[in-house]
């Protein structure tokens, strides 16, 4: 590519780019003098499972890594001891180092799903930060002021709130601003919710005499519902650890218009082809085409293109063609007569029976193939040989009576 391809390549996606020249003359000079930049990605391993929208600054840096570049993927086994205040109304818990160990191994173990481990440099802040004195501290502390650090959004609003600000808070972004000082980075990639962080980076690089990074920040993903941020805590993810068939049936539950915005944060397509797809859908091609394109492309991504075959073999099987799928999973229960809504409990496909008794009111629940109607329904499973028990579309269990 030339280096205006190459920029175009890279700002997809992207919300903040500061500066677009600072970055054309890094990469002119990259191109010249054969040495690559220095990309870096922090994150602190406060969660162990990352889904999708984790994933967007991560294929960024897969982006520059498939341009050459020298990616730095950096655990903050330090910072995450301290708790970054991004986005928070109240002081985060910080963990201790075995919760922050623990996590980064299932983190790095995820990340590599889409970076090429082998071109990827692994870095811990503890490897700096650890050797830190007070005296280095008070040094660090120096370079910037505290009308810097209040500037903040977080910090003014939980001010303006009277709500408490832990001092240790106040040092995190110094120390996520330093770890591009011992990195010398060339680029910092983070989040929308990362842009006061990723500028102290560039501020301390001036203090340090070092060119300063630019900095990169992408969007925070709609979930599922098209309205909210993906979120666990909402149940409007996709885990990049979960069944190839359970990520499809999502994918396809999204809306048309949800469904370009993920094409464009969730794939390597360029602007141009996804431009292309929406004029075949102009031209009178059907939305449902593309969205199984898109589910395959994201499981392919996580699984293998062979398991993403398979999946739309299943959703086709069970949707399409209304057939039940192979692999439903045998679950032995007592024997014994259930009230439906008990049933669905024992049965692990819902995890109260106030959602089971919501579900089947709803019309959400099956028994083999026929729709349940009330959840005081009397089920005797001592003899049954296999009943089938679907929750929603994508849920299903064989029950059996435990022997």
């Amino acid at each position: 590519m030339t280096t205006d391809e190459q920029l175009e390549f890279l700002k997809k996606g992207t919300v903040d780019l500061i500066r677009e020249e600072d970055l054309k003359a890094k990469l002119e000079r990259a191109a010249k003098t054969g040495k690559p930049l220095r990309i870096k990605l922090g994150l602190d391993p406060t969660a162990p499972d990352i889904h999708v929208g984790h994933t967007v600054v991560i294929r960024k840096l897969k982006a520059f890594q498939d341009l050459g570049h020298t990616v730095i993927f950096l655990i903050g086994d330090f910072t995450g001891m301290i708790g970054d205040p991004s986005g928070k109304n109240v002081t985060r818990p910080p963990l201790s180092r075995e919760e922050v160990n623990a996590n980064a191994e299932t983190y790095k173990r995820q990340m590599f799903k889409l970076l090429d481990p082998e071109k990827t440099e692994l870095r811990f802040n503890g490897e700096w930060m650890d050797k830190f004195t007070a005296v280095d501290f008070i040094k660090l502390c120096a370079k910037t002021t505290v009308k810097q650090i209040l500037e903040r959004d977080d910090f003014t609003k939980r001010l303006n709130e009277e709500k408490p600000i832990s001092l240790h808070e106040l040092l995190y972004p110094l120390v996520q601003g330093y770890d591009s000082v011992a990195l010398n980075a060339d680029v910092e990639l983070g989040g929308t919710d990362q842009k006061f962080n990723l500028l102290m980076g560039r501020n301390l690089q001036r203090e340090f005499d070092q060119e300063p990074q630019v900095v990169i920040t992408t969007p925070l993903l709609e979930g599922l519902d098209g309205v909210n941020k993906m979120s666990k805590s909402l149940n409007n993810y996709i885990g990049i650890d979960e069944p190839a068939n359970d990520m499809f049936g999502k994918v396809m539950s999204i809306s048309d218009d949800l469904m370009w915005r993920y094409y464009e944060l969730l794939t390597d397509l360029s602007p141009s082809e996804i431009s292309n797809f929406k004029s075949q859908i102009s031209d009178g091609r059907n939305p449902r085409d593309l969205k199984v394109n898109l589910a395959k492309l994201i499981i392919k991504d996580f699984h293998s293109q062979t398991a993403a075959d398979a999946a739309e073999d299943d959703f086709n099987r069970r949707f399409v063609k209304k057939e039940v799928p192979d692999d439903i999973p045998e679950v032995a229960i007592a024997a014994g007569t259930y009230k439906l809504a008990d049933l669905v409990v024992a049965s692990g496909l819902v995890a109260t029976k106030a959602e089971a008794k919501r579900l089947i009111e709803q019309g959400g629940v099956k028994l083999n193939g026929e729709k349940a109607t009330s959840a005081a329904a009397e089920i005797d499973i001592t003899n049954s040989d296999g009943l089938i028990l679907q929750v929603g579309k994508l849920k299903f269990a064989r029950l059996g009576a435990a022997e």
